[in-house]
């Protein structure tokens, strides 16, 4: 891993969470752990939108737990603003979390059902004790409402009376009402109709704009991490394989499962859709219980040598990149 840059807005350094697995009744013993995120580093500028991808369960909504101090890390250094948090108290975290905030993926589940939309977007704003002056805090939330496209009328509102798009603009507000510096989005789009995720993603990158906001975007849609980041990290059984700018990222991915990865997306022209070589990746993805020795992904990588099967490669740069393997 390349050292990292001056205006880093977050630093994570060798990032592990491990779930221990246990057996017995009375006595409980562990005996193996689930390698959830297993050496993950990366960083993130001051108004950069870093995206992570990856297949579903490679760690990415673990890291980001993991960033936030939602899940205790095992091993590594998470830096945010300067301020190693690694190993803060609650009470510690508190004042930084008004500048850490986070988008879910589930526009309804995240949202309390029996509270008016005013009062969810307001909580945070109650809960740092920013509520004494009643007529200050209503504007406030008026204004949040406003950012995010929601009329004024909708605060007197329930959750269920919102379509899946407006829900997720009520927990955008929600998250924007501390003014953090850096969004952590969980696939805020993976949920809502195709046609709704446009116009959310381009409302991400209006308020990135006018608020000089970070986004940490996790997501396994490439087109959609296309569209709204400046770099990207691809992420396998745990693990951070390559790290690109998103042009080229797309145009000379560099790992194998990078370049399996993104000849799976699928394209418009079919008669250039018929011409394309496939690319399939044979095999099963290996248990984050027992993952394999040396590099995570030689088991189905058709590359793949000696070396790949003993000796675990690390991030190291390769031209434009970063990247996570033996052959460069």
């Amino acid at each position: 891993m390349e050292q990292a840059p001056a205006d880093a807005l977050l630093r994570v350094r060798d990032l592990r969470v491990h779930f221990p697995v246990t057996e017995g009744v009375l006595v409980q013993k562990q005996v193996a752990s689930v390698k959830a995120v297993d050496g993950v580093s990366f960083d993130l500028r001051s108004g950069e939108t870093f995206g992570l991808v990856g297949e579903s369960g490679c760690g990415k909504s673990t890291t980001a737990l993991a960033v936030l101090r939602m899940l205790e890390p095992t091993a590594g250094r998470i830096e945010f603003e300067g301020v190693d948090m690694t190993h803060l108290t609650q009470a510690e975290m508190r004042p930084i979390r008004q500048r850490l905030q986070m988008v879910y993926q589930d526009p309804f589940g995240s949202l309390n059902p029996r509270m008016k939309v005013g009062d969810i977007i307001g909580e945070p704003l109650r809960v740092h004790g920013r509520a004494q002056d009643k007529a200050k805090y209503r504007t406030r939330v008026g204004e949040l409402m406003d950012l995010v496209g929601l009329l004024p009328d909708m605060a007197e509102r329930y959750p269920h009376e919102f379509s899946g798009g407006q829900r997720q603009r009520i927990g955008i507000a929600r998250a924007l009402a501390l003014e953090p510096s850096l969004l952590i989005c969980d696939e805020p789009v993976s949920a809502l109709d195709v046609s709704i995720q446009a116009q959310v993603v381009n409302l991400f990158m209006e308020l990135q704009e006018r608020l000089s906001l970070a986004y940490l975007f996790i997501a396994h849609d490439l087109s959609v991490v296309w569209h709204i980041s400046n770099r990207i990290g691809v992420m396998y059984l745990g693990q951070i394989v390559e790290i690109a700018d998103r042009d080229e990222l797309f145009r000379n991915p560099r790992h194998p499962y990078t370049q399996a990865l993104l000849a799976a997306v699928p394209v418009a022209d079919p008669e250039l859709e018929a011409t394309r070589e496939q690319q399939l990746i044979t095999g099963e993805v290996p248990s984050v219980r027992d993952p394999p020795a040396g590099c995570h992904f030689h088991p189905r990588c058709p590359h793949a040598t000696d070396r790949c099967r003993s000796e675990e490669p690390h991030l190291r740069a390769a031209g434009g990149a970063e990247v996570a393997c033996h052959l460069f």
